[in-house]
């Protein structure tokens, strides 16, 4: 009754290649940035609903300019929307990737462990005199829970 959600065959070569694309990405998106909790809680989000408002009031403020104050950056703006634009499917396949990552993780650390259950359950049953003691003391260690007296009930 083993299981093996996923089975891997990564070369030593493969993972150079892994590796240097890592190093890559990391280089070619050194503009990126790390927000704190409180700067994500405080910033003004754009949403699907708003980002149609966005993209239209930059167009009409592009078409009249003699509207806009110095102190708005009208080419920062669009300049950052040509960036959102140029990054977002990128950014979609990195969190597909990262994604998929994380489930591989988890079906890989779930048929290790569902492997060393099934072999400790081994050893409980076959292990006497075996030289497993050890390794039955960890585990018994490890999935011991402790007992709370239970208060009998009087009548």
């Amino acid at each position: 009754m083993s299981q093996n959600l996923v089975t891997l065959h990564i070369s030593p070569d493969d993972l150079a290649a892994i590796a240097a694309a890592i190093t890559t990405l990391q280089e070619k998106l050194g503009g990126l940035i790390e927000l704190s909790v409180d700067q994500r809680r405080s910033l003004t989000k754009m949403g699907d609903k708003s980002e149609a408002f966005c993209r239209q009031t930059l167009m009409v403020l592009a078409q009249n300019k003699q509207i806009i104050p110095p102190e708005l950056d009208l080419a920062e703006a669009e300049r950052d929307l040509r960036n959102l634009d140029l990054l977002r499917p990128h950014l979609a396949n990195l969190r597909q990737l990262v994604s998929k990552a994380d489930d591989t993780e988890m079906a890989l650390g779930s048929d290790i462990l569902t492997a060393a259950l099934e072999g400790y359950a081994l050893a409980k049953v076959f292990g006497k005199g075996a030289g497993l003691d050890a390794l039955k003391e960890a585990m018994a260690a490890r999935y011991s829970r402790k007992r709370h007296a239970t208060p009998v009930a009087t009548a």
